[in-house]
């Protein structure tokens, strides 16, 4: 791991050329991947000097950019989808909680065995927190490993859950919609141009019209929505999804959805400009995050109405011109039930909880290193323990919170074991791909998303602390 600056610029100089502290291209794109990028993506993952972190994250950017992976919007393709130019896949949007660049180099291979484009790399506002990955650490990680992979071409990176949290809400509304416009522009400024905002959190299902109950929710989602717009790249039109139905509750229904959309779309034309809106609506179909935990630690089966996709993308696209339904929490349903995702004419589909649990439980992930994991969550997460749980139901619910505190453990993981879980991984998400149907979606990308010139420019003020509440 580099420690300085210059030390950084020394290693890269073999291999690119630098003008006035600036990449202008790379001479040896081979001996770059061979010699120096894994280690200063260690640099821009682990190292304590704010200053040299920052420095790596912007090389990264640097390389990535002059590499030909860049940071790009899918809001296009997302039109294109509404007014039926492209069809018959599902867009995976992948969440990765920690193994990052090995898990996302494992997405590319697979992404190029079939030829892909339409994927996404997402992380929710709450995992930023506990996987201490803040949204340009994240995407810097994302655009190496496609240079590591040889991937060019526009890379998805995503906001997920950026999250209304109703507590902090209903204590102080404008100082939560404040907190959650800090973080939209750190995200942005880190090359996050696809942003997912929840504020379907404050839908108030006492009121008794739907348009009552939704009031908060598009109304938050439109200032957002006009917000984005304003901060975004110029030339890039960020793509933004909103959200009717808050995961784990209730499914949604299409009056709610009009009701939703209506509202929103008024609102978002009383902002004075002619703003683009939502791209997607997600829905609540009777999942949950990381799938309902039974006491022996396995997965109840869940009951999912495919209808409720169907019928509101339908909707979406016939009468509002937006890709259509976005489905969380489907990680860790069975197999079986991705094939019927573009079948049921979803938009685009989340995965986190699946990918945690083939690294955390695999036969070749290290035993002592596991248990030492659950120990730090006997002292550090018992918040996270309700009444009656079982064992194995506390350690599969808060698990997830082990990343951040073991983020140089599992980076300094041997190289062999490395590659045996980046494999299990690679293998799933071979499997996933395949049922969502996105081989050969690569040309279709790049005929509608044109290259973005997103340059990283690193945010003056981080926030302090991320809410890790709710959320995926």
């Amino acid at each position: 791991m580099f420690t300085t600056e210059t030390q950084l610029n020394s290693a890269i100089r073999e291999f690119c050329t630098l003008e006035n502290g600036k990449i202008t291209s790379i001479k040896n794109i081979a001996g770059l991947r061979d010699k120096v990028l894994k280690e200063i993506v260690e640099t821009s993952t682990l190292s304590e000097n704010p200053k040299v972190k920052d420095y790596a994250i912007y090389i990264l950017f640097e390389i990535a950019v002059k590499f030909g992976a860049r940071p790009a919007s899918i809001h296009s393709l997302y039109m294109a989808m509404g007014k039926g130019k492209v069809s018959g896949f599902t867009v995976p949007a992948v969440n990765i909680r920690g193994f990052t660049f090995d898990t996302a180099r494992a997405l590319f291979r697979s992404a190029k065995k079939i030829n892909a484009g339409a994927f996404i790399f997402e992380i929710a506002k709450s995992e930023m927190g506990y996987t201490s990955q803040r949204p340009s650490e994240y995407c810097s990680t994302i655009l190496a490993a496609a240079v590591a992979e040889d991937y060019k071409g526009p890379i998805f990176v995503q906001g997920d859950h950026f999250q209304i949290n109703a507590r902090k809400f209903k204590e102080d509304p404008a100082k939560e919609v404040d907190a959650l416009k800090k973080l939209i522009d750190e995200a942005v400024s880190g090359g996050f141009l696809n942003i997912d905002i929840d504020s379907s959190t404050v839908v108030d299902l006492s009121k008794e019209t739907l348009e009552e109950q939704q009031r908060h929710n598009y109304e938050i989602c439109a200032d957002m929505t006009a917000y984005i717009r304003q901060i975004e790249p110029s030339g890039v039109t960020i793509s933004v999804g909103g959200e009717i139905g808050e995961v784990g509750t209730k499914n949604s229904t299409p009056e709610e959805f009009h009701a939703f959309m209506k509202g929103y779309l008024k609102h978002l034309v009383s902002k004075g400009k002619d703003y683009a809106g939502i791209s997607k609506i997600s829905v609540q179909t009777g999942t949950s995050h990381g799938g309902v935990v039974l006491p022996d630690g396995s997965i109840a089966k869940v009951s999912l109405d495919f209808s409720v996709l169907d019928t509101i993308s339908k909707i979406g696209r016939e009468q509002y011109g937006i890709a259509g339904t976005v489905q969380h929490g489907a990680s860790t349903l069975p197999e079986d039930a991705f094939d019927k995702f573009p079948q049921n004419h979803t938009a685009e589909v989340h995965l986190a909880t699946g990918f945690q649990n083939i690294l955390l439980d695999s036969p070749n992930f290290p035993k002592e290193l596991r248990e030492e994991m659950y120990r730090w969550l006997d002292k550090n997460a018992q918040d996270e323990r309700k009444p009656n749980m079982t064992d194995e139901q506390f350690y599969y619910k808060s698990r997830k919170k082990v990343f951040g505190a073991f983020k140089k453990e599992i980076w300094n993981l041997p190289e062999d074991i490395k590659m045996k879980l980046a494999n299990e991984l690679e293998a799933k998400f071979d499997l996933i791909f395949g049922k969502l149907n996105i081989k050969e979606t690569y040309e279709k990308v790049n005929e509608f998303v044109k290259p973005s010139d997103f340059s990283y420019k690193p945010v003056a003020a981080k926030l302090e602390e991320i809410d890790t509440e709710g959320g995926e």
